[in-house]
């Protein structure tokens, strides 16, 4: 009886909102080597821009393709219309690996804390 209490109750839980958008990406070349946060821009880290969002926080992006990618929020942007992500470049690769479009359609998702693995 409390399995069937527990299991009504998990799957009662809110899901993490999913934004269909378009991501693009920038370089230290093209942009700046200083991010919003005051971290130092690395072309090479998993790292994002969007307008809003807390600084820290990770995201599941996943192209049409199947591939995603989990990307943590370190800076503002981007700030032209119809575009709702900015990667670095190592988070666009790991999307479209040849880097064939400059922008690409995606799924955007909160991850849970919890969900992302140690370093070590």
């Amino acid at each position: 009886m409390l399995t069937l209490i527990a299991l009504m109750l998990y799957t009662q839980q809110p899901v993490a909102p999913v934004h269909e958008g378009v991501a693009s990406y920038y370089t230290v070349a093209s942009s700046s080597d200083m991010t919003a946060s005051g971290e130092t821009m690395i072309d090479e880290a998993l790292t994002c821009a969007m307008i809003f969002g807390k600084f820290g926080e990770h995201y599941r992006v996943t192209a049409e393709n199947g591939n995603s990618v989990v990307v943590r929020l370190n800076d503002r942007g981007p700030y032209i219309d119809g575009r709702d992500i900015d990667l670095s470049e190592a988070a666009m690769r790991a999307l479209d690996p040849k880097l064939k479009k400059g922008v690409i359609n995606v799924t955007i998702e909160k991850v849970n804390e919890k969900e992302i693995p140690p370093l070590f």
